[in-house]
């Protein structure tokens, strides 16, 4: 089995890209029951190393390649699972920091593609292909290496029902900010939400809570703490940040905390990275309190080393690009925030793509009065929408809107129109995101 023989695997299992629903709406649990049973199979190459489970609506990938960055810098083997990716699944399972390859990909599905198979004539029936990429990466930590001390693993979408919530007892939990995202399966409140992450709390965890907006999911996490017996560790009681520069290409700050005062760097643009940095610190110190050794210099240097692709990425300069993949009202809104905060520019040109089940309209209110041009546009995906239904939910908000079939036709639209004193916004899905990387950067792009 080549790379692309395993894609055409991979996608032949039921929905594509969530873990939370396998094959029926009413039975969200029939994924995650597969997939212990199919790690069963695997004889539980989950279990045997300390585990960190990050969930939440906005930072969580972020917050969990800080985590694993501090872990690292500690001279620990570690392993990280996120979602989604930018180019190719691969990016998803990373190792000591390096994305596996397509070749060791490729070689893992075919390694426990026997299971899957049982799995599929079972009782619990097939597992999804989230749930089949939450096997593979468990599966490749064991086989990958001769030990990993800890495995950083962001949940795909929710909490309960998600494909990754397997653990009986994870060292700590972490809840990143809670906003509305996916309310048709997880909830029409913040509140029911939250209810459904918390679900990855178990008993003798610590909990690490990100600052909230809404102080209902506090409550909401703190009585499933003290329901299942676990450790609440509120950031926002602990930890304040305190900017120090800003430049395009990074940031410092202080962290005020019960360790004292740190003055830190990252690499990352925005102030909810400064949240995320935050968390991560608190993470760090978390497992401190477990027992864990991890030195300051790794604190450090594990903010400071960490930068991920598509979140508020300089890809040009005059006219400036800018790439972040903002996908809710509140991600929009700490993106308009930064674009004045981080640049200096004469006008804004905005490109956006969405998936269809995206809250689009409150994007357009948080970030339309800052463009000069909206361009809606197209992408390689099934699940795009379409760019004109996209310039009849946010063409009256003031600026002229138009629509293209395709990210890179967007872009020229784009700068066609920028100057090098303007800047270009590229925002919405990571899909969106990836494709302007390809066409800027010249990123190679494996299918899909």
């Amino acid at each position: 089995m080549d790379y692309t023989e395993a894609l055409d695997y991979l996608m032949s299992f039921t929905d594509m890209e969530r873990g939370y629903v396998a094959q029926s709406s009413a039975n969200p649990t029939m994924s995650l029951a597969s997939v212990r049973s199919l790690l069963s199979r695997l004889n539980d190459p989950h279990l045997g190393r300390g585990t960190v489970h990050v969930t939440g609506s906005k930072g969580k990938g972020s917050t969990a390649h800080m985590i694993a960055g501090i872990l690292r810098r500690n001279d620990e083997e570690v392993a990280l699972f996120t979602s989604p990716h930018l180019h190719s699944f691969t990016e998803r399972i990373a190792i000591n920091g390096d994305a596996i390859s397509p070749e060791e990909f490729a070689a893992g599905l075919e390694g426990i593609r026997p299971a899957i198979e049982a799995e599929r004539q079972s009782f619990h029936g097939s597992a999804s292909t989230f749930g089949v990429l939450t096997a593979l990466f468990f599966w490749l930590t064991r086989a990958q290496v001769k030990h990993i001390d800890w495995q950083v693993v962001e949940v795909g979408l929710g909490g309960t029902f998600d494909a990754t919530n397997v653990f009986d007892a994870p060292d700590v939990v972490v809840i990143t900010p809670i906003s509305l995202e996916h309310t048709q399966i997880l909830g029409e409140t913040t509140e029911a939400i939250a209810r459904d992450k918390a679900g990855i709390i178990k008993a003798g965890a610590t909990c690490v809570l990100a600052p909230q907006q809404d102080p209902r999911v506090v409550e909401v996490v703190r009585e499933r703490c003290d329901d299942v017996g676990a450790k609440l560790v509120e950031v926002a009681a602990l930890y304040e940040t305190e900017p120090l520069e800003r430049f395009p290409f990074g940031q410092s700050f202080l962290l005020h905390g019960p360790m004292g005062t740190r003055e830190m760097r990252t690499p990352m643009l925005g102030k909810h990275q400064l949240t995320n940095a935050a968390t991560a610190v608190a993470v760090a110190e978390a497992l401190r309190a477990r027992g864990h050794a991890i030195s300051e210099a790794a604190v450090i240097d594990g903010i400071a080393h960490t930068r991920l692709p598509g979140r508020l990425e300089v890809m040009g300069q005059k006219p400036l690009i800018v790439a972040d993949g903002a996908h809710n009202g509140d991600s929009a809104e700490a993106l308009a925030h930064a674009l004045k905060e981080y640049f200096t520019w004469r006008r804004l040109f905005l490109v956006i793509g969405v998936t269809k089940d995206k809250d689009v309209r409150a994007m357009g209110f948080k970030l339309a009065r800052l463009a000069e041009l909206i361009v809606c546009c197209g992408f390689r995906n099934p699940r795009s929408r379409d760019p004109y239904e996209i310039v009849q939910e946010i063409g009256f908000l003031g600026p002229a809107a138009v629509a293209e079939p395709t990210v890179a036709e967007a872009l020229e639209t784009a700068l066609s129109h920028a100057e090098p004193d303007d800047i270009v916004c590229v925002t919405g899905s990571l899909y969106v995101v990836a494709e302007a990387r390809e066409q800027i950067l010249g990123e190679s792009v494996l299918r899909p």
